[in-house]
């Protein structure tokens, strides 16, 4: 394995995610709304599988199959976020409001070291991505048909959970209640769940090539963001303003995130 070219293919990568960024920065300042970062966060990771599908020196096969199931699932990702937040552009959801509070007149130098953490973040999470790119070797080994099985489970898993949210939230007679069915039932965060467990797919798929341990970094970066940072905590947040005697009678019942059967709070 060429450890300079990984390198290599990481700094232009970078470069291309920092760049974006600084022109998504310009369109917030513009528009006075940050969240379209969430947008481009995901769609940073299409722009990653490009370069290093042409730069990358392993197996053809083998970089094929990781490309094509990494660029489908960033993209509906990205394409998910885009039709959530273009419908309400001139609405800054409430906890990057709470950011620009809380920075005051600071907010939009410090909002544009928050784009270029995320761009960051795109390269160091896309560290599975690049070790399985460089594997050369002619064999696709078992666990990489593992990886490959635990992805299409969690890419389905997380576009059901995503579809049956929307379609709860379109419903007028919902106003005010809270999703608990399909497989919110049994996760109050299923979405989140699921996009966990495609980032293990890759820590699995990873583990047949050369120094694939170290891909173990994506799915703990992503569980701790997730459950710690900003998904679950700011969800449960928002849920409890504004829905607050239903989402706690939910909490009593329902696993935070892995979906489990009722009564069991994870």
């Amino acid at each position: 394995m060429d450890y300079q070219h990984l390198l290599f293919i990481a700094l232009i990568s970078l470069i291309a995610c920092c760049t974006i960024m600084v022109l998504v920065w310009l369109w917030a300042k513009k528009i006075r709304n940050a969240g379209i970062v969430d947008v481009f966060w995901a769609l940073n990771f299409p722009v990653i599988t490009i370069i290093t599908f042409f730069l990358a020196e392993g197996y053809e096969m083998r970089k094929i199959l990781i490309c094509a199931i990494f660029l489908i699932a960033e993209l509906r990702l990205g394409i998910h976020l885009w039709q959530r937040v273009i419908g309400h552009l001139d609405e800054e959801e409430g906890r990057y409001q709470q950011l620009r509070r809380e920075w005051g007149e600071n907010a939009d130098r410090n909002f544009f070291v928050f784009f270029q953490f995320q761009a960051i973040s795109n390269v160091i999470l896309a560290i599975p991505f690049f070790i399985i790119t460089a594997n050369t070797s002619t064999e696709i080994s078992i666990l990489e048909y593992v990886g490959l099985a635990i992805w299409a489970i969690a890419f389905v898993g997380e576009m059901v959970a995503d579809k049956q949210l929307a379609a709860f939230k379109k419903d007028p007679k919902n106003k005010g209640k809270v999703c608990d069915t399909g497989l919110w039932y049994y996760s109050r965060h299923p979405n989140y769940f699921f996009e966990w467990l495609t980032w293990m797919a890759y820590f699995i798929f990873a583990l047949a090539s050369p120094w694939g341990i170290l891909a173990i970094i994506s799915p703990a970066i992503i569980f701790y963001l997730l459950t710690r940072v900003t998904g679950v905590p700011n969800n449960e947040e928002q849920n409890l303003r504004s829905k607050p005697e239903a989402y706690k009678k939910y909490q009593q019942t329902t696993s935070a995130f892995f979906p489990w059967k009722k009564g069991y709070k994870s």
